[in-house]
């Protein structure tokens, strides 16, 4: 069985490292902000732990299916990358949450109300997750049902874990109009622990900014030869055209991967949302279904 090291931070530390406005709304599990989140993550975390009558607006187009029932009596707050600003301002929210979709918008979102970025810390994916959930109970006073909720998740994390065979290989890649290139994914790197075959002296990386990006080709995919071939499909999730699977089999075996199964992940739980208490285990339940698939 693979196993890891797993710390719960302390709830205390982390209520003291909240803005003081912040530590003063936590102190009661029945108060605390009204809130606009652009994150899903935030939105499934706060369901989760029961504390969805705080949400007051969300932007409806970019709701994946597992949170589509919250968008019911909660104002549209616009587009991931263009919010609202009048919309968010007539709810007078106490705070906005945010990811890097919204930065270009940060200021003028902080003009209207105290706006939070909860996009995950670096390191150890499983800390920064269980950081931004009890960041986010501590709002609330309710660190002890999100504690609780961390620690069985934990629990199903190493059972998912244990039951996968130790010798699988994956690969995950981004699908965005019939080009594809690497994703990592901590759900499946980290929390699952899948291997992943070494790219080939080929590929390449591309620069776009800060950000680094590895273009794979069929033939290249074929050459890693991993057991499972998953696809986050962008394309899929912002209403272009969706990947045709069979025509990225076609090529793969073209390429002498016909062995290689490809499997295409829910679009806009893995490309729109994650880094929730829901959605991350409704992504490893993805994961490991399909790798305990003959």
């Amino acid at each position: 069985m693979r196993g890891f090291g797993w710390t719960l931070p302390v709830a205390a530390l982390l209520v003291s490292a909240l803005p003081l406005g912040a530590q003063a709304e936590s102190s009661s599990s029945e108060d605390g902000p009204s809130v606009v989140s652009f994150d899903w993550g935030a939105v499934d975390t706060l369901e989760a732990l029961g504390l969805e009558s705080h949400i007051v607006g969300v932007p409806h187009q970019a709701a994946p299916d597992y949170v589509s029932h919250l968008l019911e009596g909660r104002t549209d707050v616009g587009g991931l990358k263009s919010p609202d600003l009048d919309a968010i301002a007539e709810l007078s929210p106490g705070m906005i949450l945010i990811t890097g979709r919204q930065s270009a918008s940060q200021e003028d979102l902080q003009a209207v109300a105290e706006t939070r970025d909860v996009t995950l810390g670096e390191g150890d994916y499983f800390d920064a997750l269980s950081d931004k959930v009890m960041g986010l109970a501590a709002l609330y006073g309710a660190e002890a049902q999100a504690q609780e909720r961390l620690e069985t998740l934990h629990a199903d994390i190493e059972s998912a874990r244990a039951s996968l065979a130790e010798d699988a290989e994956a690969v995950v890649v981004t699908h965005n109009d019939g080009h594809y290139s690497l994703r990592q994914e901590p759900v499946v790197s980290e929390l699952l622990q899948v291997s992943q075959p070494a790219l080939p002296d080929s590929v390449e990386p591309v620069s776009h900014g800060a950000r680094t990006f590895y273009p794979l080709t069929p033939a290249a995919i074929a050459e890693m030869s991993p057991d499972v071939l998953f696809v986050v499909d962008r394309s899929a999730a912002i209403g272009d055209t969706p990947l045709d699977p069979s025509t990225l089999k076609e090529a793969l075996g073209s390429a002498g991967g016909e062995a290689i199964r490809v499997e295409v992940l829910s679009p806009t739980l893995w490309y729109l949302s994650g880094d929730g208490l829901q959605s991350v285990r409704a992504q490893m339940d993805e994961i490991t279904q399909a790798l305990s698939t003959p």
